[in-house]
């Protein structure tokens, strides 16, 4: 029988050991926006809104999560392959959502990358929507 799922909190303290995570899982993009200290600010201005899953003493999985006082938005959900199909995916998923629901946040949006097989089928397995009829624009400032 396995180690019982456990869902807390991300912390810094937790940053090596997913940024490894993230680098690792086919479909997820890491970037500048990744970095210690963007990283840092990100968990500081939506504290406990981010959340990893431990299990066997390591992280298994990882969701960051935050919101702009209207909606929400949800990036790097990461399940580490050999602990696919347990359900960690979905539980991270109803955890960043109810914390959201608690900030009073009632729609939230997630960015798949057009190639993410995967991921696009995770979330529209579970009742999310693909949107269309507008795009995305970047620009460094």
């Amino acid at each position: 029988m396995g180690e019982e799922i456990q869902i807390r909190s991300m912390s810094m303290d937790d940053y090596e050991e997913a940024l490894e995570l993230w680098h690792s899982v086919e479909g997820l993009a890491v970037s500048e926006a990744d970095s210690p200290e963007q990283l840092g600010r990100y968990l500081e201005r939506n504290r406990g809104l981010s959340f990893v899953c431990a299990m066997e003493g390591r992280i298994a999985g990882t969701l960051l999560s935050g919101h702009d006082g209207r909606r929400g938005y949800m990036y790097h959900l990461a399940v580490d392959p050999a602990y696919r199909g347990r359900g960690i995916a979905s539980q991270l998923v109803e955890y960043a959502l109810e914390a959201l629901r608690q900030e009073g946040i009632d729609k939230c949006h997630i960015f798949v990358i057009s190639d993410n097989e995967t991921g696009k089928r995770f979330w529209s397995a579970n009742g999310w929507e693909q949107r269309s009829g507008f795009y995305v624009y970047s620009k460094s400032v």
